[in-house]
């Protein structure tokens, strides 16, 4: 849910630089570069008018500004029970189990130095 209010409050703009009828780049959230074409070679005398034939273009993409908050107490009375009863069943799924007491919890068994049984080959059957 976070996401989707995330992406629905977020702007953005798109910039498209066009040299011709030919794309040479786009652009997210900075600039698009330029084609640059320098004339070179110019003298003094000639003057030389060029046809500006490079165009920009830019998508705003506007996000929603304002966000609709609602309160429980703005809900029709069914809506209400029926999300109070949700909340308390999914909360009593998960009762702990009662805390059972181990009388013999901390008493270590005594260190078998030498098993005689298996040391004479000697089993009760």
């Amino acid at each position: 849910m976070a996401l989707v209010v995330l992406f629905s409050t977020l702007s953005f703009t798109v910039e498209r630089h066009y040299c011709g009828d030919f794309l040479v780049d786009t652009a997210v959230f900075t600039k698009a570069k330029s084609c640059n074409k320098d004339v070179s070679n110019v003298n003094e005398e000639t003057v030389v008018v060029m046809k500006p034939c490079c165009k920009n273009e830019v998508d705003v993409v506007k996000g929603q500004d304002q966000l609709k908050n609602n309160s429980f107490d703005d809900l029709d009375f069914k809506t209400q029970s029926f999300i109070t009863t949700l909340v308390l069943s999914y909360f009593d799924l998960f009762e702990s189990l009662p805390k059972l007491k181990i009388p013999h919890k901390n008493y270590d068994p005594p260190s078998l130095i030498v098993d005689y049984q298996v040391l004479h080959d000697v089993y009760i059957i």
